[in-house]
């Protein structure tokens, strides 16, 4: 399921009812990357997307559909694409999304159409995601040659469940039973990071983000993404 990173998106942004758009105009060497985070909560997955987002300037989040109702500063295209449940079911059914997931009642989910226009722009694509929806975009990635070739996954996780649950203690927002069920969560989650390209063990912010770069920056020379030489 996709988390809400309420970031500006870059202009030109496919809305909900456009197309995926065209690869046209873009050079051989363009190899844009789809990078999926996940996290337990607490971790400091929302720290690392606005630090990752803002050293970054060709990468963009991507506008995801919800049905909760808008909240007092949310702009519809910016903040989230609102629609009514009917609407969202329409879409479900239509296959439009790269994954869905319902939470406390309302439904969020991922557009294909964001995220294949953007890539296609030449952009890269930041998810911030559960590992439901990681799990779900690497199954449908596997059905997906554009989708497979741009795809890092990368999960984030705390030293250990002390140190997850210190931070969760830390932050003061929560009743003992809600930590108690976020670290039950949080153990069934970790239990998935085998099943991601990167496993990034949290220490400080700075040390956080100088790592995420330095795996993007690898994955850029990859082979398979690299321009090839001139000879």
């Amino acid at each position: 399921m996709m988390n809400g990173e309420n970031h500006e998106p870059r202009p030109g942004a496919p809305g909900p009812e456009s197309g995926a758009g065209s690869a046209a105009g873009l050079s051989p060497a363009s190899s844009p990357l789809l990078v999926v985070i996940s996290a337990p909560s607490g971790a400091g997955k929302t720290t690392l997307c606005q630090q990752l987002l803002a050293a970054r300037p060709r990468m963009t989040r991507v506008v995801t559909c919800t049905t909760r109702p808008p909240r007092e500063g949310e702009r519809e295209g910016v903040d989230y694409y609102f629609l009514d449940a009917a609407a969202f079911l329409k879409r479900v059914q239509a296959g439009h999304f790269l994954e869905h997931a319902t939470v406390y009642g309302y439904s969020y989910g991922t557009l294909k159409s964001e995220v294949r226009g953007k890539l296609r722009q030449g952009q890269d694509v930041l998810l911030n995601v559960d590992v439901q929806g990681a799990a779900t975009i690497r199954e449908r990635a596997r059905e997906d040659p554009e989708l497979s070739r741009a795809l890092v996954s990368v999960f984030l996780t705390p030293p250990s469940m002390a140190s997850l649950e210190g931070r969760l203690r830390k932050r003061g927002t929560d009743a003992e039973a809600v930590i108690q069920k976020r670290l039950g969560v949080a153990r069934q989650e970790i239990a998935q990071w085998r099943h991601f390209d990167y496993l990034l063990i949290s220490a400080t912010i700075p040390e956080d983000l100088r790592r995420m770069l330095t795996i993007l920056e690898a994955e850029k020379l990859r082979s398979t993404r690299a321009p090839a030489p001139e000879f």
